[in-house]
């Protein structure tokens, strides 16, 4: 899976949140208030015994910081899955279990009250 993939989605899908928040996403605009979101981990992993790729654990975390005027606020959300296989999983089955996973953590990320209440001050 390519991050050239990913973030394009990601970004979509953030500014969408955004905008059901209220507000209109503007890239570099004087004394608005701020919201950043970093993706800060993402994991696949798999146990290395045997040929085929049986199970993953999949993780997630997203970093927010939003400034307004002198207020700032930060919090970290996160979503993982476990995942059982009968047989190895294609690349079109492993992209979607990421995406599902990175669309749980932002969701989380966008349901914390404190980061509208914050942008809107």
């Amino acid at each position: 899976m390519q991050g050239a993939q990913i973030l394009p989605k990601l970004q979509a899908q953030a500014e969408a949140a955004v905008r059901l928040l209220g507000f209109t996403p503007t890239a570099n605009a004087l004394n608005a208030p701020q919201l950043t979101v970093t993706l800060a981990e993402l994991k696949y992993q798999s146990p290395k015994e045997g040929l085929y790729v049986t199970e993953a654990t999949i993780g997630a975390t997203f970093r927010s910081d939003v400034q307004n005027a002198n207020r700032r606020y930060s919090g970290r959300y996160g979503a993982s899955l476990d995942q059982r296989f009968g047989m190895a999983p294609n690349q079109e089955t492993n992209t979607k279990l990421v995406s599902d996973v990175l669309s749980d953590a932002l969701t989380r990320l966008f349901k914390d009250p404190t980061i509208g209440q914050v942008l809107a001050e």
